[in-house]
């Protein structure tokens, strides 16, 4: 298998929420470019390191720190999109997903849409460790839902208040 593969066995190729904040894309903006800030409000993310470009760009790379109940675990990425006020994503190289936010302009403010990418599964290590530790694939997927859910709340109440 080489580093780009990834298992595919029952893992969604792509996960999406969307969410209408009453914010115009400057403040939406300011808040989802700033990846440190996803700790805020996501329920898995503890804390974000930013390792390599601040303000953080195409390029910039991360250190993660996830947690679910008692498990805590690190994972690197890597800013591999970056349209300021339209997306911003990155890619986890511990697993091979990309997580995105897409902004578009409505005409009360701004329609955030939050993304999971996995076109080609995810990484062997990581399929292992979803099936013997975090309750199977689909159970999985359907957390990181209902936690991309919560951070698009979490980021809509920043963004309003």
């Amino acid at each position: 298998m080489s580093l780009t593969r990834g298992v595919t066995r029952d893992v969604e190729s792509l996960i999406e929420e969307s969410v209408e904040v009453a914010a115009d894309p400057a403040r939406v903006w300011s808040l989802v470019s700033d990846l440190p800030r996803l700790a805020e409000w996501s329920p898995q993310v503890v804390r974000s390191f930013v390792r390599t470009g601040r303000p953080i760009q195409l390029g910039t790379r991360l250190l993660n720190v996830n947690r679910r109940g008692l498990l805590v675990w690190p994972t690197q990425s890597k800013v591999v999109r970056f349209e300021p006020h339209r997306e911003i994503a990155f890619r986890v190289k511990d697993n091979y997903t990309v997580w995105s936010f897409t902004l578009e302009p409505t005409a009360t403010g701004t329609r955030v849409v939050h993304r999971r990418e996995a076109p080609d599964g995810i990484s062997a290590i990581s399929d292992r460790l979803t099936r013997r530790v975090l309750g199977g694939v689909p159970s999985f997927q359907a957390e990181l839902r209902d936690g991309m859910r919560a951070t698009l709340a979490g980021l809509t109440a920043a963004a309003e208040g």
